[in-house]
């Protein structure tokens, strides 16, 4: 055999029975053998994503709540709860089943009470962040019984089995939070005969999920049909956190309370509770008076409940965390070449507005937003410009021109 015949260095087909043959420095390889190296980086790749949850890890109830400080400012409270029912869970599915010695230990799902936009969704994000497990968003509004328009209850696994890359394993170690949950409380005052679309019928469908089944999921979501193949998730090992503002649970947590402190039947001891922040004193009996049923408050034993954020942690919001909003734009501009900062007056400007909105955390973005698009708009065009501060003047007058928020700025 001549050594001067050029063949691929893979298969050794010589080049007249190759379609191509691509030339290396030492090396050849054919075209059929590139196809067979693309399948398997492809299959290989794929195999990596699937297991991208396969380093899970549980960490200690301090070791969480330092990290979930990181993120989310204030509500210490809750973060001690939440850590130590999330470090509950994960050491009952990672503790041998046979050391359990018959003991079979619950679920501690959680639910949170609290006003729009003081973090609810952020420190269950951030938990499953942490923690490396699949994590998924489910509006409960959207959900309906069966037989309406609306989204089954299974949609719920269905995001949970996309987030964790349809990694079945993966996901029934997941964690899903229940946005809005007050809003499918039973309505006593329902004039319907027919069943409540939004209220208990949608809670007897969800206490099946938060209990622990096998669940048959459609895995792209919507509807089920009888042709669609069906993937069977496990959820007693899913924890669910459920959140909802529940407005006007205040009543109930007062009427508990009793705390109109006249009469026969006075309490000194009803002098020591704080009006201006009654979530504090929520307990399960006022999520079942509030409308949920007695089954769905059972199932999630851990009640917590967040703070309303006042301007000194709204002010620390915008500042402190690791993804904190100035740190977002400082970064988005320097991107551009450009330093950005603030006056102080300037936040404080920012955090007025944001509470006489009424829009919580969630809406310091906004705020900025409709300050800066101009500059945004500008600078990435505009080389000259290396530096940009934010006065209060300058943060006023944009305020004014925004059509977003029609309210006067003094």
């Amino acid at each position: 055999m001549s050594k001067n015949i050029e063949r691929c260095s893979f298969c050794g087909k010589p080049k007249k029975e190759c379609n191509i043959l691509v030339a290396g420095l030492n090396a050849f390889i054919c075209d059929k053998c590139i196809e067979q190296a693309n399948i398997i980086i492809k299959d290989e790749v794929d195999y990596k994503s699937t297991k991208k949850f396969s380093d899970f890890k549980i960490f200690k109830p301090l070791e969480i709540k330092k990290y979930l400080d990181q993120y989310v400012i204030g509500q210490d409270q809750a973060k001690k709860i939440l850590s130590v029912a999330v470090y509950n869970h994960y050491k009952r599915i990672t503790h041998p089943s046979d050391k359990l010695e018959d003991v079979e230990i619950e679920k501690s799902n959680i639910i949170i009470a609290g006003e729009t936009g003081t973090g609810k969704t952020l420190l269950a994000r951030t938990i499953a962040k942490m923690l490396n497990v699949p994590f998924c968003i489910a509006d409960a509004t959207v959900l309906t019984e069966a037989g309406y328009v609306g989204e089954d209850v299974e949609s719920i696994l269905s995001k949970l089995l996309q987030a964790a890359d349809y990694d079945v394993k993966a996901a029934e170690r997941g964690i899903i939070f229940i946005d809005e949950i007050d809003k499918i409380a039973r309505k006593n005052d329902n004039p319907s005969i027919t069943r409540d679309v939004s209220g208990e019928g949608v809670q007897q469908a969800l206490l099946k999920l938060v209990e622990g089944a096998i669940i048959n999921v459609p895995p792209q979501g919507g509807r089920k049909h009888p042709e669609q193949k069906m993937i069977q998730v496990n959820t007693k090992n899913i924890l669910f956190i459920s959140g909802g503002a529940f407005n006007n649970i205040n009543k109930i947590i007062g009427g508990r309370l009793q705390t109109n402190m006249i009469g026969f039947n006075y309490d000194k001891e009803k002098e020591d509770i704080d009006k201006s922040n009654m979530l504090q004193y929520v307990s399960p009996q006022d999520f079942r008076a509030f409308g949920l049923i007695p089954e769905i408050v059972g199932r999630f034993p851990v009640v917590t409940y967040l703070n309303p954020l006042d301007k000194d942690i709204l002010k620390r919001i915008l500042t402190e965390p690791k993804n904190s909003l100035i740190k977002q734009y400082t970064k988005l501009f320097e991107i551009d070449g450009v330093k950005l900062s603030f006056d102080n007056d300037v936040l404080d400007f920012i955090v007025d507005k944001s509470i006489e909105f009424k829009l919580g955390a969630r809406g310091l973005r906004s705020i900025i937003e409709s300050i800066m698009t101009d500059a945004m708009f500008d600078l990435p065009s505009d080389k000259s410009v290396k530096k940009l501060h934010i006065t209060l003047n300058y943060t006023k007058q944009k305020f004014r021109e925004t059509t977003m928020l029609k309210h006067k700025v003094a």
